[in-house]
């Protein structure tokens, strides 16, 4: 088994490392911080290394050491080796045209993301020969998304631009057989396939997109409504006639990673469920699907062997970090081999994580889940943070996150996580609120939630409430405060304050708003785009609330906060904004994360602690 180990270290330098050991011994066979990855045949694995001939590319075997050249200048792009070994499939890039860096022209929206112009083409390079041969050519991108077992047939997918109507971006899969250079389509114009995989023998593909693609053959919704676009479906399709079967379309769970195993001919897929990543078996004979047990809330990946039983997979539960397991595909138990991070949390106190649902006066079951802080005491009153994230995907258990719940109740706080309708992992009927709504549905849920919650739990001090959420979730904190007095304190990270802005200016705005406000635009829908933007309902908001944002952020540009903090700050309400100098929409920097999640619980203190030191300390009072 291959394991790779990312360390962060303290001050932000980090490292990988790459491990391989026995499965059956647990011995550690060889270390490495040089990235390796097996070769498909045998018990090689290979890396390369750039030499004074040009990057190299070696093979070692595992039992003896020995070591390989298999070719010595090999182009320094991505590449994908061949199941006889006897090619690389490498994706050339083809630089676009470039502009003036003053003045410059911008075609389409997605001329500003860098690289839009560039075209991505697959090339053969024969290993024995150091031959590179093109494949493909022309204006549109060709990516390879897999090969067949016996390496004489590619399956590849391109994508087209049409920005008149929904999808925006068309995609189409080709088989292209290497012997004759022909190809054949199995999806053309598809606006919806998101991933595709041959089958062991080649002759079906398994695709997975939302349920509007392949002509909504695996769509389950009552009339008239849209579904999510980012809720994922798996399908059948034949190659030889085009048939597509679908294969989850009464199945509730969202689709993430699938393995075709080549041991059982089972297809092994993980999918959200709930606020978990559970795991799975279908049959593809008869569609029947098992769910596996596992220790584990959120299975993050799988791995399985072209033979025997042994499947690899790593996964955290909503109280622990990451845990390395083997399962027994016949048996399905599951075996730790390593936890490698237990040493580091031994001393570490944790207060519980419990769920908790609730039945809205829509008479939905809205599922949830709350942290306790450490020596809770039941007697005592505490104050609570309500997180979500409002739409499109579940805020899922995972214990390493950019909003740490233990964390947050490790300072004195109940934490209160709801999933509110809209989100994928529920079934496509719930994830198609997400659609058109603007807040509206999303918002009453996290209200009666949070209301019911505190009327069944005395020991939360509803008179300190805070909510916080981020990106959707951030135009939801945003939202609520148009719509309920209940918190006390709120914080928006990165939030969207006018769909119409973002809908224009962000690099993905109007490609994420065919998902969010399907076939709506702001001049045939305004009462959506306008009446339900936090922006214009600033006059109603009298919660403190709290603006952070990237300064460089192109997902949700930092004029959505500072159009939003201007509002309130012409309002005479209370509000702040904290920009993170150079960071996009997620705060990565080491040194810059810390201080920015230290404003986090800086402002929570000051407003449901009564304890505004650490905020007065971070941002002191200006005479100016």
């Amino acid at each position: 088994m291959i394991t790779s180990y990312y360390h962060t270290r303290k001050g932000g330098a980090y490292e990988y490392v790459y491990r391989i050991s026995d499965v059956a011994t647990g011995n550690v066979v060889t270390e490495t911080s040089e990235a390796i990855k097996w070769m498909p045949k045998g018990s090689r694995y290979y890396y390369t290394r750039n030499t004074n001939d040009g990057r190299a590319l070696y093979a070692v075997d595992v039992a003896t050491g020995r070591r390989d050249l298999l070719a010595s200048d090999i182009p320094n792009e991505w590449f994908t080796i061949s199941p006889d070994e006897s090619y690389l499939m490498i994706t050339s890039v083809q630089i676009g045209p470039k502009e003036s860096p003053d003045v410059y022209e911008i075609i389409q929206p997605e001329d500003r993301q860098p690289g839009w112009r560039d075209r991505y083409m697959l090339a053969k390079y024969d290993l024995a020969t150091g031959v590179q041969q093109p494949i493909t050519f022309g204006h549109n991108s060709v990516s390879l998304s897999d090969i067949s077992d016996d390496g004489k047939k590619l399956l590849v997918r391109t994508s087209r631009s049409r920005l008149t109507s929904r999808p925006t971006t068309l995609t189409s899969l080709y088989v292209i057989d290497l012997a004759t250079m022909t190809s054949t389509p199995v999806v053309e114009n598809d606006g919806f396939i998101s991933g595709a995989v041959f089958s062991p023998d080649a002759t079906k593909v398994l695709a997975s997109g939302s349920p509007e693609s392949l002509y909504g053959v695996g769509r389950n919704l009552p009339e008239g409504r849209t579904p999510s676009m980012v809720e994922e479906q798996l399908y059948l399709i034949n190659i030889a006639d085009r048939k597509v079967t679908p294969l989850t379309k009464e199945f509730d769970p969202n689709i993430q990673q699938r393995v075709w195993s080549r041991a059982d001919n089972m297809i092994y897929f993980t999918a959200e469920n709930r606020d978990m990543y559970s795991l799975y078996r279908l049959n593809p004979a008869n569609g029947d699907i098992t769910m596996i047990p596992v220790p584990e809330d959120l299975v993050k990946g799988i791995s399985l062997p072209d033979a025997g039983r042994t499947m690899a997979w790593f996964g955290q539960g909503a109280s622990n970090s990451d845990r390395l397991y083997t399962l027994d595909t016949k048996t399905l138990k599951s075996t730790l081999i390593d936890d490698p991070v237990k040493d580091q949390l031994k001393d570490v106190v944790l207060g519980e994580c419990r769920p908790w649902s609730f039945k809205s006066s829509r008479g939905d079951s809205i599922h949830g889940r709350f942290y306790l802080p450490p020596n809770f005491d039941p007697a005592s009153s505490y104050p609570m943070i309500v997180n979500y994230y409002g739409g499109c995907s579940p805020t899922s258990r995972n214990f390493e996150s950019r909003y740490p719940h233990h964390a947050y109740a490790a300072l004195g706080y109940v934490v209160f996580v709801i999933e509110p309708s809209g989100a994928t992992g529920f079934g496509q009927e719930f994830a198609s609120r997400h659609v058109n709504t603007a807040g509206d549905g999303v918002a009453q849920d996290i209200i009666e939630g949070t209301k019911q919650f505190c009327a069944e739990h005395p020991y939360v001090n509803t008179k300190k409430i805070g909510c916080i959420g981020a990106s959707y979730g951030g135009f939801m904190t945003q939202y609520l405060q148009t719509k309920t007095d209940i918190f006390a304190a709120a914080i928006s990270h990165a939030g969207i304050s006018d769909h119409t802005s973002y809908w224009g200016e962000g690099y993905w705005g109007y490609s994420y708003s065919e998902v969010s406000m399907a076939n709506s635009y702001p001049w045939t829908h305004p009462d959506l785009y306008v009446k339900q933007s936090p922006l214009f309902n600033a006059d109603k908001i009298h919660t403190p609330l709290l603006f952070l944002h990237g300064d460089k952020d192109n997902n949700v540009p930092v004029g959505e906060s500072i159009q939003m903090f201007t509002a309130l700050k012409l309002l005479g309400r209370e509000t702040a904004f904290v920009a993170v100098a150079d960071q996009d929409h997620h705060i990565t920097n080491y040194g810059k994360r810390i201080k920015w999640q230290n404003t986090i619980y800086a402002w929570f203190a000051k407003w449901l602690q009564d304890d505004p030191e650490w905020w007065n300390a971070m941002y002191p009072a200006k005479s100016l």
